[in-house]
């Protein structure tokens, strides 16, 4: 039996997740949220008090790190080893150390054969940052998700906000600015969109015009 794969890449705080959850549901897929595998390992790093940023630190605790993705009612729930860090792996420091950590090849390596699994035996939608380009090249949909810098930072403080985590509009700005260039500069993997992909702009889209457009998208693609 073939599944189908639908891919959606772009930068931090674009809508993939919200957006991908929606179609999930939608079209009774599983949703895999990639970029939260990074964010836990991230958030491993910072409570075991390791710098990001540092390589061999980083990769020399790989063996610690029990990072899984449970589906529940067909949400996705992250777990470090019994923990559901789902909440926790949302803050501007995690997503910061995400970022870092996803630089170095031994950690894309760590997680790279979890997300092949999951997409060979399921009708799936996986957003990351390379998913088109190198997790699957194949997927039947590519769709390159984006929306200006203030855009994403106003959506990232409103979802804090709600999670009682406010966050001045100043800083969340200067993480996402941060973690574009990170995300596109890095050596492994680079954020870009993929040849065949589709670029969809949400900048000037609310959330329910946004999904629509993305489902026109898809249904063109998936007969």
């Amino acid at each position: 039996m073939a599944f189908v794969n639908i891919a959606i890449d772009g930068p931090a705080g674009a809508g993939k997740s919200s957006l991908s959850k929606a179609v999930s549901a939608a079209l009774g897929y599983i949703y895999v949220d990639t970029g939260a595998l990074y964010r836990a390992v991230g958030l491993f790093m910072l409570r075991s008090g390791i710098d990001p940023k540092d390589a061999d630190a980083v990769c020399a605790s790989l063996g610690g790190v029990r990072v899984t993705l449970r589906f529940v009612d067909g949400q996705q729930r992250v777990f470090l080893a019994d923990e559901d860090v789902s909440d926790a792996i949302r803050t501007p420091e995690a997503s910061m150390a995400a970022s870092d950590v996803s630089a170095f090849p031994p950690v894309r390596d760590f997680l790279f054969s979890l997300q092949r699994d999951i997409a060979a035996a399921n009708n799936c939608i996986m957003d990351g940052r390379d998913i088109g380009t190198v997790v699957l090249p194949d997927a039947q949909v590519k769709v390159f998700l984006t929306a200006s810098a203030e855009t994403r930072a106003e959506r990232r403080c409103k979802e804090l906000a709600e999670k009682g985590m406010p966050t001045p509009f100043e800083d969340v700005l200067a993480d996402i600015v941060q973690r574009d260039y990170n995300d596109s500069h890095r050596a492994i993997a680079p954020l870009r969109q993929a040849d065949d992909a589709v670029l969809l702009d949400t900048s000037d889209l609310d959330f329910d015009a946004a999904l629509a457009a993305l489902m026109d998208i898809i249904k063109e693609r998936v007969q």
